[in-house]
C-alpha cells in the first residue's frame, strides 16, 4: 500500500470511528427510555402518537430516539430478541443512509426493523430488497410480529403471485422483496395500460440487504420483460456442429484475458467450406457469422456444471457470484440458443423486448437508499462512484477471535486437491465441523467424490441441489460435518456451533469452531471475506484458509504461473512474496472491473436517462393527468410503448457494433450517444402521427372491442427475466484497440488475401 492510500485510509478510518462515537451517544439516550414498565397498551398508544406526529410532517430525526426505544421493547416482549448496542448503531446509520457493514451472525436483520419501523409511520410505505424468495418470506414472517404489535402492516412478496395479492403486499407500510422480483414488477407497471393493473406506489424508502451483492455485483444485470415467446430451433444445431469441428489455436484464438474468442483466418477458411458461404465477412453473411461466433463462444468458453447445469431438459445458468442456479437467467445476444443447440436441445425465443432496466437504475429510483453487508468496505469508492452511499464499518458485539491463515500455495491442481484431502481427513478425525468454499458445481463434485475416496463423508451444497440450501447450512456447524459449498454469497443462514444445540455447541468451541476452507481466491476480496465470515460470528472460536494452486483460473489468466517458475512439487510453496502477489493481483482485478463497468454505465446511463423522460409522460397519460378521451389515453399508450420497444432495439444493434462505428470519431461513447439521441430526437413526431392516425380510423370510438379490432392491446402474455450482463462485460473489456482494428482491417482485406493466393 503506497503512502496516498496509507493515508486516506487512516483518514476513513477517523472519520468512521467519529460517526460511531456519534451513533454510541445517540443509542445511550435511546437505552435511558427504558419502556420495560410500560403495558402492552401504553406501547401501542405510543406508537400510534408516533404515526401521527410523522404523517403531520415532524421530522423523523425528532422522533427516532422514541421509535427506536419502542422497537427495542417490542422485540423483546414478542420475539425475545434483546437489541445489542451495536445493531442499535448499526439502525441509526441505515436511517442516516449509509451502507453498513456488519459481519455475519451480528444481527442484520432485526437491525433493519428499527430503520424500517420509522420511515414507515408516515405512510409512505418501506421495501426491504433481499437476495431471494426465502429470505424475503423468512424475514417478513419472523420480522412481523414486532411491527404488527406495533400497528404497522407488513408483508412480502413471492415470485408468482397473483396481481391482487401483490398489490396487497406492496400496499403494506413495510414489504419484504428480492431486488429482481421488484424490479420485474416495476417493468410490468411500466407498461400498463390500466392503473388498476399496477401494483407499485411512488417509492420512499429502501433497505438493501446483501448490498454488496445487489448494488455491486448484480448492479448491471439488465431486467427484461418481453411479449410472446415461441420454441425454436433457429438453425442452431448447424453452426454447433462447425463449432466443434474447429480447433483452438488452429482454428481461433483468444483475448489476452480468456474472455473472448476470435477465428483466425484458417478457423475462418474452414467455417467458410463448412457452411459453403463464400466470404464471411461480406455484409450479407453477417447474420451467419453472428451465428458462428457464438456457437464459437459457447462451446470454446462455457463449461458444463461450471457456468451452467441441463436439469430437466433445460439449461440453467450458475450465478458467478453464488454458485447458484440463476433463476430466470438468460445468456445475451443469441448465446442462450446457442448453448441450447450445444447441448442438443430446443430454446427458447425471446420475444420483443418491450422493457429493460438494470438493477442498479431500479435501486436509484428511490428517493432513500441504505444498505447492508458483511463485506462493504473493500469497495467503499465504487459505492460512493455509484450511488453517492458511503459506507460505515460496525465493531462487532464480540471481539472476533477467529484466526486466519496465510494462504496454502501449490504449484498444480493435482497437489492441490491432495492436500485438501489430507487436510480434510485429519480435522474431520477430530470431530471439527468444516465448511468448503468451491469455485464451481464441477470442482465440488470432485472435491466430495475425493472425499469419499477416503471415507469422509459431507453434505454438498450446489447448483444441483440449491432447495436444500437452509437445512444443510443449518447443520454445518454440528460435530463433525463435513459441508463443500460453492461460494456463500446471499445464503443468509447463519453457521450456529452446534447446529443451535448449546450442549454441542460448547463441544464443537472447544475443538476450534468452525473450520472454513476456500479451495481457491476470487477475484473480488470481499466474496472470499464472505466464506471466511462465516466463522468466528458473535466471537465464537474459528479458522480460515485458502488452498491456492498456480494452475487456478485466476492465476493462469494473469500470469501468475510464468512470474514464479517453480518446480513442480507436491508440498506447499515456501513463498511469502507469493501471497502478496495474490493479494495485489485481487486489488488490481477489483479496479479493472470497476473501471470497466464504469464504461458499460456510459451506455446504458443515456437509454434510461430518455426511458425515465418517456415513463414520466406516460404515466400522466395512464392517470389521466392531461384530458384526453379514454380512445385517445389507449392509442397514445400503445404508441408510446411500441416506439420505446422500437428504440430499445436500436439501441442495441447500435451499442453491438459500436466500437467498430467508433473507428472514425475514436470515442465508441460519444458515437452511440450521439445515434440514440437523434433516434430518440424522432421518437415523439412518430408517436404523434401514429396516434393521428389510428384515431382517425378509430372515428373516436370508445369500445374496447373496437380497441382490440385495431390490436391496441397489451400482449396476450409476458415474460420477464434476467441477461446474464457477464457476458456483454468481458466481451467490452475484451475489445482493445488492437483487436477492434483487427476485425474492422480483416473484412476489407480478407477478399484481396484470397486473390492473392492465385
Amino acid at each position: 500500500m503506497n503512502l496516498a492510500a496509507k493515508l486516506m485510509k487512516k483518514i476513513k478510518d477517523r472519520d468512521n470511528q467519529n460517526k460511531l462515537k456519534v451513533y454510541q451517544d445517540k443509542g445511550k439516550l435511546i437505552r435511558k427510555r427504558n419502556l420495560e414498565a410500560w403495558d402492552d397498551e401504553k406501547l401501542q398508544a405510543e406508537s400510534l402518537r408516533l404515526q401521527k406526529e410523522a404523517k403531520m410532517g415532524t421530522p423523523l430525526d425528532e422522533l427516532l430516539v422514541d421509535a427506536y426505544a419502542l422497537v427495542c421493547e417490542a422485540a423483546k416482549r414478542k420475539l425475545g430478541l434483546k437489541p445489542y448496542d451495536v445493531q442499535i448503531m448499526a439502525a441509526i446509520a441505515l436511517y442516516e443512509r449509509f451502507v453498513i457493514e456488519q459481519h455475519t451472525g451480528e444481527g442484520k436483520t432485526l437491525s433493519a426493523v428499527l430503520p424500517a419501523y420509522l420511515n414507515a409511520l408516515t405512510g409512505k410505505g418501506v421495501h426491504v430488497l433481499t437476495f431471494n424468495d426465502y429470505l424475503a418470506r423468512r424475514d417478513a414472517e419472523w420480522m412481523g410480529p414486532i411491527y404488527r404489535f406495533l400497528g404497522l402492516t407488513v408483508d412480502s412478496v413471492q415470485a408468482g403471485m397473483s396481481l391482487p395479492q401483490k398489490q396487497e403486499a406492496y400496499g403494506k407500510d413495510i414489504t419484504y422483496v428480492t431486488a429482481k422480483e421488484a424490479g420485474f414488477d416495476y417493468l410490468r407497471d411500466t407498461i400498463a395500460l390500466n392503473e388498476a393493473d399496477t401494483v407499485h406506489r411512488p417509492f420512499h424508502y429502501v433497505i438493501v440487504d446483501e448490498a454488496d451483492s445487489l448494488l455491486l455485483d448484480e448492479a448491471r444485470v439488465p431486467l427484461v420483460i418481453t411479449g410472446e415467446s415461441s420454441s425454436s430451433s433457429d438453425g442452431r444445431m448447424r453452426f454447433a456442429e462447425v463449432a466443434r469441428q474447429l480447433e483452438k489455436a488452429e482454428h481461433y484464438d483468444f483475448d489476452e484475458f480468456g474472455r473472448n474468442v476470435y477465428l483466425n483466418e484458417a478457423g475462418s477458411a474452414k467455417a467458410e467450406a463448412l457452411l459453403g458461404c463464400g466470404n464471411l465477412y461480406e455484409n450479407h453473411n453477417s447474420h451467419l457469422l453472428s451465428s458462428l461466433n457464438c456457437a464459437l463462444h459457447v462451446e470454446s468458453l462455457l463449461k458444463k456444471d461450471v457456468n451452467y447445469i441441463v436439469r430437466d431438459g433445460k439449461i440453467e445458468l450458475i450465478e458467478e457470484y453464488t454458485g447458484r442456479v440463476a433463476e430466470n437467467r438468460y445468456l445475451p445476444d443469441g448465446l442462450q440458443a446457442a448453448l441450447a443447440a450445444k447441448e442438443g436441445l430446443q430454446s427458447v425465443a425471446g420475444g420483443k423486448i418491450l422493457g429493460m432496466i438494470t438493477l442498479q437504475h431500479f435501486i436509484s429510483l428511490y428517493p432513500k437508499i441504505s444498505g447492508m453487508t458483511a463485506t462493504a468496505y473493500a469497495s467503499a469508492m465504487e459505492f460512493e462512484d455509484v450511488y453517492a452511499l458511503q459506507v460505515v464499518q460496525m465493531p462487532p458485539n464480540r471481539p472476533s477471535i477467529r484466526i486466519d491463515h496465510p494462504h496454502r500455495i501449490y504449484t498444480h491442481k493435482e497437489a492441490k486437491l491432495k492436500a485438501l484431502v489430507d487436510e480434510i481427513s485429519s480435522v474431520h478425525a477430530t470431530g471439527h465441523p468444516i465448511l468448503i468454499g468451491t469455485s464451481s458445481v464441477e470442482e465440488s463434485d470432485i472435491l466430495a467424490e475425493a472425499l469419499a475416496d477416503a471415507d469422509v463423508s459431507c453434505h454438498v451444497l450446489n447448483a444441483k441441489n440449491d432447495a436444500e440450501e437452509a437445512a444443510i447450512i443449518a447443520k454445518a456447524g454440528e460435530v463433525g460435518a463435513v459441508t463443500v459449498s460453492t461460494n456463500m454469497a446471499g445464503r443468509g443462514v447463519d453457521i450456529r456451533l452446534g447446529g443451535g444445540n448449546p450442549t454441542q455447541a460448547e463441544a464443537v468451541a472447544k475443538l476450534g469452531g468452525l473450520y472454513v476452507i476456500g479451495t481457491h481466491v476470487n477475484e473480488s476480496v470481499r466474496i472470499d471475506d464472505q466464506l471466511r465470515g462465516r466463522s468466528g460470528r458473535q466471537g465464537d472460536p474459528g479458522d480460515s484458509v485458502f488452498y491456492v494452486s498456480l494452475e487456478d483460473e485466476l492465476m493462469l489468466r494473469f500470469g501468475i504461473h510464468k512470474a514464479f517458475r517453480v518446480p513442480r512439487q507436491d508440498e506447499a510453496l515456501d513463498e511469502p512474496l507469493l501471497s502478496s502477489k495474490i493479494a495485489h493481483l485481487q486489488r488490481v482485478v477489483m479496479g479493472q472491473n470497476f473501471h470497466i463497468r464504469k464504461e458499460l454505465n456510459s451506455y446504458s446511463d443515456m437509454v434510461e436517462d430518455q426511458r425515465r423522460i418517456l415513463y414520466a409522460e406516460r404515466l400522466g397519460v395512464l392517470r389521466g393527468e392531461k384530458p384526453m378521451s379514454p380512445s385517445e389515453q389507449r392509442v397514445r399508450l400503445f404508441y408510446m410503448d411500441e416506439f420505446w420497444a422500437d428504440h430499445l432495439a436500436y439501441a442495441a444493434y447500435i451499442r453491438e457494433g459500436i466500437h467498430l462505428e467508433g473507428l472514425a470519431s475514436g470515442n465508441p461513447i460519444d458515437e452511440f450517444h450521439a445515434q440514440i439521441t437523434q433516434a430518440y430526437d424522432q421518437m415523439a413526431a412518430k408517436i404523434d402521427s401514429e396516434s393521428a392516425n389510428m384515431l382517425v380510423k378509430l372515428g373516436g370510438s370508445n369500445d374496447p372491442a373496437k380497441w382490440e379490432e385495431f390490436g391496441l392491446q397489451s400482449p396476450t402474455s409476458t415474460r420477464t427475466y434476467i441477461i446474464n450482463d457477464q457476458y456483454i462485460e468481458n466481451k467490452r473489456s475484451s475489445w482493445t484497440p488492437t483487436t477492434v482494428f483487427a476485425f474492422g482491417i480483416r473484412k476489407i482485406l480478407r477478399p484481396i488475401l484470397k486473390l492473392s493466393k492465385y
